[in-house]
């Protein structure tokens, strides 16, 4: 008979290892109702064995109560803790007096916002080294950018259901459909340029019946968006100025985004265009309108009141993400959970900022330098090379 052989048995082993902490304060600034992650995404990350904090009531703008958040593992805390955390996620341009919260080392996720970044909320997170990334600059192998893009696809098709909100008001609008019935010519919508934000809104404007035309000053992008379309859908055209002019004047609904050259509308078009004209202007900030003649309403910052139209008044919205902030939450958690994934494979934000060259690049300031040409324009400073530190640290 056989005696039994003893065999070793594991036993768990304490470590200190802390975990890396997230923190997702509340948006400081009135020009921003978006929030980076929706309960199942902050869940998520708890999960994958991250302790996040979140500032108590911040995701109110998205109609989610902190029990929602505290159901799935986070931790509801003031708003100096949730700055304090090893890596912050915060969209606006941090203040000065948030910055002076962060913790020396820190990581910084936010928009780049360089119109809206202070000169000394900058120097502080310099003098912090505090390592800034600009999620918007983030860029996959491919050189796509899944951060700006989505939220480009969203400022697209919320510009344009807002549009036919807007015009089918029958108290402060026209009362009208976008597109149209049967014996009734549909609304005519304009669309400058042809990126994804733009080719969002066209697809949202040929679902609801309108006529959409599309005008870029970058052929090859033009016809490109023409095929991805349907050239016999959508009416694209260069930016001839008569023939551009002349959409302008009919257009029930204007739709601006970037270009390859950035162009201006002036006075004497506008002038011309129709009465009650609703124009979304997806390029530019409040602070630098491509409609600079137009009235300007920042529907990140605007009461509902301010967002109803005028029959005869011509009107420019901007940030129409803002109008929907839930949708982007939930575009931006799938986005953010790819990312912190690619991040613990690479074992550390360390390395991925060295091996992932999209990431890298949308840096704007790392080991108390600024590393973008926006930033140290701010500063009165020369740009450095993020690689020079990377390859040396």
């Amino acid at each position: 008979m056989s005696t039994p052989t003893p065999l070793e048995q594991l036993c768990d082993v304490l470590t200190d290892k802390r975990k890396i902490s997230i923190g997702l304060p509340a948006a400081s600034s009135a020009g921003e109702r978006r929030f980076p992650l929706t309960p199942e995404g902050a869940a998520m990350l708890c999960e994958r064995g991250f302790d996040v904090m979140m500032e108590a009531g911040a995701a109110e703008a998205i109609h989610f109560s902190d029990d929602s958040y505290r159901r799935g593992g986070v931790r509801i805390v003031g708003r100096a803790e949730a700055f304090a955390c090893d890596i912050v996620i915060h969209l606006p341009a941090v203040t000065l007096a948030d910055a002076r919260h962060m913790r020396n080392g820190a990581v910084l996720m936010s928009l780049l916002h360089a119109d809206h970044q202070t000169p000394e909320a900058v120097r502080c997170l310099l003098r912090r080294h505090i390592i800034a990334i600009a999620l918007d600059l983030i860029a996959d192998s491919a050189g796509h950018r899944p951060f700006a893009d989505i939220l480009s696809e969203v400022d697209g098709r919320a510009a344009m259901a807002m549009a036919s909100s807007l015009l089918a008001d029958p108290v402060h609008g026209k009362g009208i459909l976008l597109g149209g019935v049967a014996g009734i010519v549909p609304c005519e919508v304009t669309i400058i340029g042809s990126d994804i934000a733009a080719r969002a809104a066209a697809r949202s404007a040929m679902g609801l019946g309108a006529t959409v035309r599309m005008f870029d000053n970058d052929v090859y992008r033009l016809r490109d968006a023409l095929h991805e379309l349907g050239d016999s859908q959508v009416i694209g055209s260069a930016l001839h100025p008569r023939v551009f002019a002349g959409a302008l004047r009919s257009a029930d609904v204007v739709i601006a985004t970037p270009t390859r050259y950035p162009i201006e509308i002036g006075v004497d078009v506008v002038d011309e265009m129709k009465r009650g004209v609703i124009a979304f202007d997806l390029a530019h900030s409040a602070a630098s309108c491509l409609f600079p003649s137009l009235q300007c309403v920042d529907l990140a910052s605007a009461c509902p009141s301010d967002c109803s139209p005028r029959a005869q008044v011509r009107t420019c919205y901007v940030n129409a993400g803002s109008a929907v902030p839930r949708t982007a939450a939930m575009a931006l958690s799938t986005t953010l959970l790819t990312l912190f994934d690619d991040i613990i494979v690479c074992d550390g934000l360390s390395n991925a900022l060295k091996f992932n060259k999209g990431l890298s690049r949308a840096a704007y300031t790392f080991l108390g330098k600024p590393v973008n040409p926006d930033i140290a324009r701010i500063l009165g400073a020369r740009s450095l090379d993020i690689s020079l530190f990377l390859q040396f640290s």
